[in-house]
């Protein structure tokens, strides 16, 4: 960006038999030093992934999903295994590369999903090469100096740290093309008039839609730089038109590929999945000094005292030492900002140099504070907060700008020197960057893990039969929810993974009234909680043992109490298996009470306080076929003081195929002297005058039809801030809810109750 043209090949440099060899050889040593760095060497190590904890278990569960059919490109993704005995909707899952996944999910029809997670991780690492390579040599930067870059890139700290729990963060191939279309656009018409150009342009642009979105925002603002240097220059030139309709294809393509999340609205008015706010922005900002800190794990001491220092040190850490350049990056970057600078000041002249502009400006847009907080505090535009991922651009420009400037200052050396040092370079920047290898009881514990959950998925398909529905304990929220004890937020994935078949509870989004009815079943004794699961139509109980401080004693001699004992277990799954009973005819599984939607508070403070009531469960009165209407539902109660920031909703999720009449008693307060409207499903039911007494409000007749139902509570005034502490900003208190459910149709659950919401 702002420089005046941009020198490129005249030729492919692939295009003859000695650029295909390079290349090859390229690949080749990547492929080597990868399957080195992460044990790799032998075929059974292939069906192992390179971790098996928290975000790495969701790649593979989406990997698994797109290998069944579930999660396709631009269309609604339903799981069809998960979220028992409903579906899973991740529609409104914000999730980047979707084309990709797809892709991984069709070869793991071949290869199984762990080794199709591995290879989508090795692409990753050689993508990255073949990429910087392809635009280093069409800087006409020397073989030596470009495949140099090339190996260094494509194996970077930031990449190989990320791994599987970042696994579409890692694929940073986008990048230098990124770099370079913005180059091209601001070179003008010496470049912009070859086609060629002009078409690398549109696939770079369309490629940085379709992958992840932090790299797509920032490659926007260096376009959007260049564009506006060349329209300053010559207006609507055809490099201006270029750098336009790259953008609109970019945002184009990002929207196609996300529609499911805008085309599939939350119908109940949930929160949003993933919080973010200003503090994010600086916790996970860029700290420059982390582009230089060498990691605490560290081959060198010396080095990795460094990092430990740093660790001691500094209290305000969000990705530490993921942006580390390690020594080739650093020192690139560190030249061409000092080559930038020595020609302002000392030379008094500006040699528009797109390595330093492009540098600058993303330093000056991640630093805590910088153009990303602004955004974030003022706009409320904080989604992209980890600004710290945009060092990967920096270690692209530093390698790229040692090519260029060692390609000028060996071009009269032996070739075999040039060869010599450049290899010198890879070997210490290798050592420096290279993560530590997990060590061989590390890989080994996996292997177990592994196995452990294969063994235990094998005896559950053969003892439960096909489409066995299995209710999961401890209840935990999907995405991003929290651990219990010791059982990590995405553990309940590892059976869907393990199996082909069986149907799980776990795995709806958090925060819906489809799976508020789980987190009832949390709340039961045992022995009911028994009963309602067999008369949902569950075939097993799996427990996680690691969930409980006792690994689930108690509970299992609870559940031992009902004559529900655990068949079999797993020890290195860590979960037993209660077999359970399902009844002949089956009924839906009600929440009992409406789920808080979007404009509530969370639960931070000692005044509010969440004390949920002990609740039965619907069940017939006696076991076998029922016909007529159900008993009257237990009443759901859940007594709390949840406050809200303005109008809000709650949401209830009717599973049955026509409307029921339920009654709601809600007792309500408010910051000040407020009117608040209540509507259900848009229809305003009644209008009350809330002031700082507790008023009840009861609502005899409310209809709830099949899906969400929303319940809004309007209030025209503004809210009140009672204190400068976060979420005190305050309008309408719920103090407590009470909710009954008269009388329902029975309704006989086969396959899929519920079907693909």
């Amino acid at each position: 960006m702002w420089i005046k043209r941009v020198t490129v090949a005249s030729a492919n440099p692939s295009g003859h038999l000695r650029g295909i060899l390079r290349a090859v050889g390229l690949t080749f040593l990547m492929v080597v030093i990868w399957c080195w760095q992460n044990h790799r060497g032998t075929l059974s190590s292939w069906s192992l992934p390179l971790d098996y904890t928290g975000d790495s278990l969701q790649h593979l569960a989406r990997i698994k999903a797109a290998s069944e059919g579930d999660l396709m490109p631009f269309g609604a993704h339903h799981v069809r295994r998960l979220a028992a005995p409903f579906v899973a909707d991740w529609s409104q899952f914000p999730a980047s590369d979707d084309i990709a996944n797809y892709l991984c999910g069709l070869i793991a029809r071949l290869t199984g999903v762990m080794a199709a997670g591995n290879l989508a991780l090795l692409l990753a690492q050689l993508s990255a090469g073949w990429s910087f390579y392809f635009c280093a040599r069409l800087l006409r930067n020397r073989w030596e100096w470009s495949m140099a870059g090339a190996l260094l890139f494509g194996l970077s700290f930031f990449s190989l740290e990320r791994g599987l729990p970042h696994l579409w963060l890692a694929f940073t191939y986008t990048v230098p093309l990124a770099l370079l279309s913005c180059w091209l656009v601001a070179a003008g018409r010496r470049t912009t008039k070859r086609s060629m150009w002009r078409w690398l342009c549109y696939g770079t642009a369309g490629a940085l839609g379709a992958s992840y979105p932090y790299n797509l925002f920032l490659y926007l603002q260096l376009l959007g730089w260049s564009v506006l240097v060349r329209w300053w220059r010559e207006r609507w030139s055809p490099s201006v038109r270029l750098g336009l309709v790259c953008g609109l294809v970019a945002v184009g393509v990002c929207g196609a590929v996300n529609s499911h999340v805008f085309s599939t609205g939350e119908v109940g008015g949930g929160p949003s999945l993933l919080v973010r706010n200003y503090a994010a922005t600086e916790i996970y900002a860029l700290k420059p000094i982390e582009l230089f800190v060498p990691p605490s794990a560290h081959h060198g001491g010396w080095l990795a005292a460094l990092g430990y220092r740093y660790l001691r040190w500094s209290d305000w850490r969000g990705e530490a030492f993921s942006p580390y350049l390690g020594l080739a990056g650093a020192i690139g970057l560190v030249w061409l900002l000092g080559a930038f600078v020595r020609d302002v000041i000392v030379e008094r002249r500006v040699r528009r140099s797109g390595y330093a502009l492009a540098a600058s400006w993303i330093l000056l847009f991640s630093v805590i504070g910088g153009p990303n907080s602004i955004l974030a505090f003022f706009l409320r535009f904080d989604v992209f907060r980890a600004s710290n991922r945009y060092s990967i651009f920096l270690l692209a420009l530093g390698l790229l700008f040692v090519a260029s400037r060692l390609s000028r200052l060996t071009r009269d050396w032996r070739s075999g020197v040039r060869l010599g040092l450049a290899g010198l370079v890879v070997i210490v920047g290798l050592w420096d960057q290279l993560p530590v290898r997990k060590s061989l009881d590390a890989v080994q514990q996996i292997k177990e893990q592994v196995r452990g959950d294969q063994r235990l998925g094998e005896e559950m398909e053969r003892r439960l039969g096909p489409g066995a529905m299995v209710f999961q304990l401890p209840v935990l929220d999907f995405p991003e929810g929290r651990p219990q004890f010791q059982a990590n937020e995405y553990d309940n994935l590892r059976l869907y993974i393990a199996t082909r078949t069986l149907r799980f509870s776990y795995g709806e989004i958090k925060n819906r009234a489809r799976d508020a009815w789980q987190h009832d079943c949390r709340e039961m004794a045992p022995a009911a909680l028994v009963k309602a699961l067999e008369s949902y139509g569950f075939a097993a109980l799996c427990i996680d043992r690691r969930g409980y401080p006792d690994e689930a004693g108690q509970l299992l001699a609870d559940l031992a109490e009902t004559g529900r004992t655990a068949l079999f277990s797993e020890p290195f799954a860590a979960k037993s298996v209660v077999l359970l009973h399902p009844a002949a005819h089956l009924v839906p599984p009600f929440a009992r009470s409406f789920t808080y939607g979007e404009g509530w508070n969370r639960l931070m403070f000692a005044d509010e306080v969440l004390s949920p009531v002990s609740l039965s469960p619907p069940r017939p009165k006696k076991p076998g076929p029922v016909r007529g209407p159900l008993p009257p539902l237990a009443e759901g109660s859940t007594r709390a003081l949840r406050w809200t920031d303005g109008s809000a909703s709650l949401s209830y999720f009717n599973p049955l195929p026509r409307a029921l009449t339920a009654s709601l008693d809600l007792q309500l307060s408010s910051v000040g002297e407020r009117t608040v409207l209540l509507l259900v499903n848009g229809h305003e039911l009644n209008q009350v005058r809330l002031g700082s007494e507790t008023k009840e409000i009861s609502l005899a007749a409310v209809e709830l039809q099949p899906g969400v139902n929303r319940l809004d509570l309007i209030t025209p005034e503004p809210a009140i801030r009672v204190s400068e502490q976060r979420l005190h900003l305050r309008a309408i208190a719920v103090h407590e809810m009470k909710m009954r459910l008269p009388s329902a149709p029975t309704v006989e659950l086969t396959g899929d109750p519920g079907g693909e919401r």
